[in-house]
């Protein structure tokens, strides 16, 4: 089976940064992508920001969030400065991951950690 533990969440004020972390564990032969995600109002998670073969980031975030990898610790990273209280949210890791013996690929998901940012 494969893991996905994210860390780093917390209340902090607006302007401040955190960084979040996400780290896969299991029968991992290859990730593909892997990225971050939050609940959106109409949608059940919107993207923030994705590292594959691209990299990808929602508008609102553009300028202020990085994302990053550590392929050797399969684990991707969220920087996020700047942070208005808007960015409050569970953020939730996935990835695309093939696993050892299994044909094709799939998505996990992490369990979520908050950020709270107060004005």
């Amino acid at each position: 089976q494969v893991q996905l533990v994210e860390s780093g969440g917390g209340l902090v004020q607006a302007g401040a940064s955190l960084r979040l972390s996400c780290a896969a564990s299991g029968r991992i032969f290859r990730i593909n992508d892997m990225g971050w995600y939050r609940p959106a109002p109409g949608k059940q998670r919107e993207l923030v920001a994705a590292s594959g073969g691209s990299t990808n980031y929602a508008d609102s975030v553009k300028g202020r969030f990085t994302i990053s990898r550590d392929n050797v610790k399969n684990t991707v990273y969220l920087q996020m400065n700047s942070l208005k209280p808007e960015d409050t949210a569970v953020y939730y890791c996935n990835a695309d991951i093939s696993s050892w013996g299994v044909p094709s690929s799939r998505q996990y998901w992490g369990q979520g950690t908050q950020v709270t940012v107060s004005s």
